[in-house]
């Protein structure tokens, strides 16, 4: 296994036309772990999976997945790109008409020559690492959160992908669930050698599993370390999000004039208004 990093973000800039959205990110994405990208709702972690997967371009800086910087590749070297990552997309995102096992087999099928009888084999081999082989008869409307889930983790790792991204894995299971999808995406890393990037909210799981971590705020990196650092962390936003505390940078309540002093004010009168 080459000892370069399988991603590399350096200088990283993005705006949609004045609006900035990642300023000065810098990332490293080692072959073989786990890292994950944290912070709150709209700084910028699924941004950062879109230019990885080339889906948008850096406004500067740039985005290297396999020694290739993705943002200069053309349509046919993207595309042989994308076919070496898996996506978990964040409630599973499966194809509702078709059952469990014809939703592992669609990219066999689309991106391979392969035979009935390898990809029948190849589809239970997937389902059957996820703990689904029994269920490739489903519909995706019969199936719980957790096992659409791992039905889609099982569609990511299909064609056997260097990467595998994951928006939100963890969102809407129950804990025993959850405990299971995390499992598994550690235990696929390991088993299949590949990297694994994960976008979560979800503190306490993520450091069970990962190897490394990226806090964002505001589009940028705001700290990074390994589990045990991001526990011992004394940056405020860090600490706050981490524990989950209630009073910190992040306030409850958003600003506003003196609370008695607007109490004791006359309501303004609403346009329109008529007596």
């Amino acid at each position: 296994m080459s000892a370069d990093p399988l991603v590399k973000i350096r200088d990283l800039n993005f705006a949609y036309d004045s609006r900035a959205v990642l300023s000065g990110i810098n990332m490293t994405i080692p072959r073989g772990k786990v890292v994950a990208i944290m912070g709150l709702s709209g700084c910028g972690k699924t941004t950062t999976l879109r230019l990885i997967g080339g889906q948008l371009r850096p406004t500067s800086g740039e985005v290297c997945v396999a020694g290739k910087a993705v943002h200069e590749l053309d349509d046919e070297g993207l595309y042989l790109m994308r076919r070496r990552m898996g996506m978990l997309f964040q409630f599973g995102a499966l194809f509702t008409d078709m059952s469990v096992y014809d939703n592992v087999a669609f990219q066999m099928r689309e991106h391979t020559d392969l035979p009935d009888e390898l990809i029948h084999d190849l589809v239970l081999m997937k389902l059957h690492a996820v703990g689904l082989r029994g269920a490739r008869s489903l519909m995706p409307s019969e199936l719980s959160g957790g096992m659409a889930r791992r039905v889609a983790l099982a569609r990511a790792i299909a064609l056997d992908p260097m990467l595998i991204m994951y928006d939100e894995p963890f969102a809407g299971l129950d804990p025993i669930s959850l405990s299971i999808v995390g499992e598994l995406i550690r235990e696929l890393n390991d088993a299949l050698g590949i990297s694994s990037i994960v976008v979560t909210h979800d503190v306490q799981e993520s450091l069970k599993i990962v190897d490394y971590i990226y806090f964002m705020a505001a589009g940028k990196v705001v700290a990074e370390g390994t589990a045990e650092d991001i526990r011992q962390s004394t940056e405020p936003f860090v600490h706050q999000f981490v524990w989950g505390e209630p009073d910190g940078p992040l306030n409850f309540h958003y600003p506003a004039r003196d609370y008695a002093q607007e109490m004791r004010e006359q309501p303004a009168r609403p346009k329109g208004w008529w007596s």
